[in-house]
């Protein structure tokens, strides 16, 4: 359990890093953005799900709906603390400005719960610089995120693939 939160928090601080050198060095934008599964039906609370995934990449997250008091938690620690503290870490923030693309999604709902596992590429200027496995729960209530949990997982380094 110790090793998994160190790589997660090493993953975290990774991103961090990511993020400081393309503010540093003006070139904070994600490049040519690819959808997660743009082909694939989902059902009402997969579709707000993939609503939140989908903002990560284009950074509009006028779909995505979160209750008012929405929480999200990385890695143990809480990154999210209202739905329009999120809403706006989702269009301006620049944490997520390094996605170049998310694939290999896969998401199964199971009452009020959906969870998501997929791959996420981050870099700069066009050059992938890490791959990580992110894993979350959506907790939705009518039709909004209350909830999101993720786990992250580092894959790769570089342009070596997943």
């Amino acid at each position: 359990m110790r090793t998994r939160r160190v790589l997660a928090l090493s993953a975290t601080a990774l991103a961090a890093t990511l993020v400081a050198v393309a503010l540093a060095s003006g070139t904070a934008t994600a490049g040519p953005a690819i959808s997660a599964d743009p082909s694939r039906t989902d059902t009402a609370q997969e579709a707000v799900a993939r609503a939140y995934i989908d903002a990560l990449i284009s950074h509009d997250a006028s779909a995505v709906r979160f209750t008012p008091d929405a929480t999200r938690v990385e890695a143990g620690l809480k990154t999210g603390f209202s739905g329009s503290q999120m809403t706006w870490d989702l269009e301006h923030g620049p944490q997520y400005r390094v996605i170049q693309g998310i694939r290999d999604l896969e998401m199964s709902e199971s009452g009020d719960v959906v969870s998501t596992r997929y791959l996420l590429d981050a870099g700069i200027a066009g050059a992938r610089l890490m791959t990580v496995e992110i894993v979350e729960t959506f907790e939705i209530q009518d039709g909004s995120i209350q909830a999101i949990v993720a786990r992250i997982t580092p894959k790769s380094l570089g342009n070596s693939g997943s």
